[in-house]
């Protein structure tokens, strides 16, 4: 009796319960997964080959090095960092005081130019005297060699009053021919070239680089824009010729360069529509177009470009720069060196 009811209760424990029901949601979930795996396949089946992108990119502006073109010692300093500057605003002065006398000193030799001019020009009218005298003592001695040589001829006068007038005469043609060769001198140490004389010109061409350098003591802004690298740019600092003490980054025309891989470089053609997400701007897409591709690849280009002359080769995809306008009108300024993300649309239209 035991045992039927221990086997009665073990076929109790051991009996199947019936299935659950599935969930509106789990029915739901699963009907729904197929459909958006097809949907997303077919998303990516219908656009895929139509663009390419990169995410190597990054803003570029025109950045000019402002630099001194005289050498001095920085004495006011008009910018700040980050400052907005418009063209030809006044970034920073020099001592003006050397370069002043130096000015002075360039007008005074124009002066001294102009009187040793004036003193050749007396020099000359004084030989060109000395030549005129000599033809008269020339004309003169002429006359009296000739009588001397008549009374020889008729016996009325010695040989040697003859022979003096003779050599009178060789003497005032010799004085004569030195006195025009010495005029010459004078007249092409006078020569001018377009009405002026060489010396007076030098010293004027001094005189205008001497002004020139004055007005160079006040360095002004080439571009418009914004100022940057000013920390160096200190009243008492020396400035040395040619070397850059101020940056500025112009505010227009921003592109980007964005490094593509030569194997998505088939089908970029200038012109194509691209799309640009800057890192910087979340959630903002900037429209543009391709303007240009580099002729050569990024290390190509580097300060060290590779050799592969010794055998030990390593094949590596390289970037080539593809530059791209950006066709939106910014509401703010960009900053130089951000990274992008660029969207190339490469399929026809």
């Amino acid at each position: 009796m035991n045992e039927m009811r221990s086997i009665a209760a073990d076929s109790e424990i051991e009996a199947p319960s019936p299935p659950s029901r599935r969930g509106p949601s789990q029915i739901a979930l699963m009907v729904s997964l197929p459909l958006v795996l097809i949907a997303a396949g077919l998303y990516f089946w219908l656009t895929s080959g139509r663009t390419v992108s990169t995410d190597n990119a990054q803003i570029n502006a025109h950045v000019v090095e402002v630099s001194s073109e005289v050498a001095g010692r920085v004495t006011e300093v008009f910018v700040t960092e980050n400052q907005q500057v418009r063209k030809g605003d006044l970034l920073f002065r020099l001592d003006a005081e050397p370069y002043r006398i130096a000015l002075l000193q360039a007008e005074a030799a124009v002066g001294n130019a102009e009187l040793n001019v004036a003193q050749l020009q007396s020099t000359y009218h004084a030989k060109e005297a000395d030549t005129q005298k000599s033809a008269s003592d020339v004309s003169l001695a002429r006359d009296t060699f000739r009588r001397q040589q008549e009374l020889l001829a008729h016996g009325f006068t010695t040989r040697a009053n003859y022979d003096a007038a003779k050599a009178g005469l060789s003497a005032a043609q010799a004085q004569q021919a030195s006195a025009r060769s010495e005029a010459e001198s004078a007249r092409a140490v006078l020569a001018t070239r377009n009405g002026a004389h060489p010396q007076i010109e030098a010293a004027v061409a001094m005189r205008d680089k001497a002004r020139f350098d004055l007005s160079r003591t006040e360095v002004r802004a080439p571009i418009e824009g914004r100022i940057s690298q000013a920390d160096k740019l200190q009243p008492g600092s020396i400035a040395v010729q040619m070397l850059p003490m101020v940056n500025i980054v112009s505010d227009r025309g921003y592109w980007i360069d964005a490094n593509f891989k030569e194997t998505q470089l088939d089908r970029i053609r200038v012109g194509q529509r691209a799309d640009i997400e800057v890192d910087a701007m979340p959630g903002r897409t900037l429209h543009g177009h391709v303007v240009g591709i580099n002729a050569g690849t990024g290390s190509q280009f580097s300060l060290l470009p590779p050799q592969n002359a010794t055998g030990n080769w390593v094949k590596v995809t390289q970037r080539v720069p593809v530059r791209i306008q950006i066709d939106d009108k910014l509401d703010r300024p960009l900053v130089a060196g951000w990274s992008a993300h660029v969207t190339v649309h490469v399929a026809k239209d």
